[in-house]
């Protein structure tokens, strides 16, 4: 069985942030992610994170204003700096919390940029961001999000994503491939991770189409989790999901995975 991470970002948010570390090493997790810490608790999260002996599997590089629809930098020249400044803060921040990878969004469709000059971009800032993350010892990933849910995003496709990966070329970028977003724009999960393994460099998961735990859609997770153990994944599987009941609630999937 995988090893689970409890994101949360979207998990325990009946509580305040910093008190989420606590009650995700009360119910078993030995390592959490989350989306954004900018505007958080650094202090809090470093010592919710010794205390209670947590990994923090991953984060993302600062995305704009996310509540205002932004989705990444990477694709907009104009903002080439913003962006490097970004993932130096963002290294600095993995660095201290002892986080071993960094995710990035790459921005949503822009009409003042072609969209050769978009592509041209991301792909110059990825090779920016793995080489700056390799160097304090953090894997970088690049993360697509399905365009159902994302309309206007740049990067909505895992074909894409492991093309862009190849076209890069810089042994320290990967994929971070998101069980959720697969099936919305491509579904073949199993045969995907079968055939790009080696280019996956973070899972995480939700049902389809609610995004809430396993269970509650159409992805048969036995199956799909039992390929990721058997295509010898050793990373963290990150729970991004939004719970259908409670947090606590929500962790029943993982019980009848365990039998």
């Amino acid at each position: 069985m995988p090893r689970f991470a409890a994101n949360i970002s979207m998990l325990f948010t009946e509580h305040p942030f910093v008190e989420r570390i606590a009650r995700a090493a009360d119910a078993g997790f030995k390592a959490i992610e989350f989306q954004f810490p900018y505007s958080e608790d650094l202090d809090g999260i470093a010592r919710g994170l010794r205390e209670r002996e947590l990994m923090l599997a991953l984060f993302n590089l600062p995305a704009g204003d996310f509540a205002a629809g932004e989705r990444g930098m990477a694709n907009n020249p104009a903002k080439v700096s913003q962006f490097r400044e970004g993932v130096a803060h963002g290294v600095g921040i993995a660095s201290r919390l002892g986080c071993k990878k960094l995710n990035c969004l790459v921005g949503m469709k822009r009409d003042d940029v072609s969209l050769d000059e978009q592509w041209r971009t991301v792909e110059e800032n990825l090779r920016f961001a793995a080489e700056a993350a390799a160097a304090a010892g953090i894997l970088q990933v690049v993360e697509p999000l399905n365009g159902k849910d994302n309309p206007g995003f740049l990067l909505t496709r895992q074909d894409e994503a492991f093309a862009l990966v190849e076209r890069i070329g810089h042994p320290n970028l990967k994929v971070q491939f998101d069980l959720f977003h697969a099936q919305r724009s491509e579904g073949n999960l199993i045969a995907t991770m079968r055939e790009h393994m080696d280019q996956i460099g973070h899972i995480q998961l939700a049902d389809s189409p609610g995004r809430h735990e396993p269970g509650t859609g159409e992805i048969n997770f036995p199956q799909v989790l039992a390929q990721v153990d058997a295509l010898g994944y050793e990373g963290w599987v990150g729970l991004e999901y939004r719970p259908s009941t409670t947090t606590i609630e929500s962790f029943g999937w993982m019980k009848a995975l365990h039998g």
